[in-house]
């Protein structure tokens, strides 16, 4: 891996596990056993380092929100949305921890950062409107986007939500699964009755995740 990549990944771990705040350039640099002006060489700051994090979240985001063409719509296929939206919280849980005052520091960021919820509505709205078409859920056109964009507000707010509400001053696996299935409880009411039976087992899935994460912890 070359000496750029190794600061993005390793920045991205000491930002999820110590709070982007709580970490600087001269943190990362000691962490990989390089010099301060051997990170310099590759990132002028550490806005630079968050922009370049940034497009390994834009790619995921591209990867695991598309439109499914010709796939038979059953719990498997459902759980893949699901699984990479706990993916994408879980493996940039500093940015959703700290998302506005982040995005308040870097123009350039803010502007990277809502063109690409723009396009991410517009996928989820596409998604809402196949899985209606194969008869998953009964929704009226003009409150796909209405829904598609809550379950996005849910998804982006909710550590901030559970950092706020709660003693815990740390996002665990299972806090994060409870905000998921927040998301299909949004979802199973919106569900057919051909399709209750599949959400209804989504849920019970999860939620076994969260116990056995729960207990992990223990």
């Amino acid at each position: 891996m070359k000496t750029r990549d190794k600061i993005v990944h390793a920045s991205l771990m000491l930002f999820n596990e110590h709070g982007e705040r709580n970490i600087t350039t001269n943190h990362i640099a000691a962490h990989l056993g390089i010099s301060p002006g051997n990170l310099y060489y590759h990132f002028r700051n550490k806005e630079d380092i968050i922009r370049s994090i940034f497009q390994l979240y834009e790619e995921h985001l591209a990867k695991g929100f598309q439109p499914y063409e010709g796939e038979k719509v059953d719990a498997a296929l459902l759980m893949g949305y699901c699984d990479a939206l706990f993916y994408t919280l879980w493996q940039f849980r500093f940015m959703y921890a700290n998302l506005v005052v982040i995005l308040s520091r870097d123009d350039q960021l803010n502007q990277m950062y809502t063109q690409r919820q723009e396009e991410l509505l517009t996928r989820l709205t596409k998604i809402l409107a196949k899985l209606k078409q194969d008869g998953v859920i009964n929704i009226a056109d003009d409150e796909m986007m209405p829904l598609a964009d809550t379950v996005r507000m849910v998804a982006c707010f909710w550590i901030s939500n559970r950092l706020t509400h709660s003693a815990n001053t740390t996002i665990t696996k299972t806090s994060l699964y409870e905000g998921l299935l927040r998301a299909l409880m949004i979802f199973k009411a919106y569900a057919t009755p051909a399709s209750k039976l599949t959400f209804v087992r989504l849920e019970q899935h999860y939620k076994q995740l969260a116990e056995n994460e729960m207990e992990a912890d223990f």
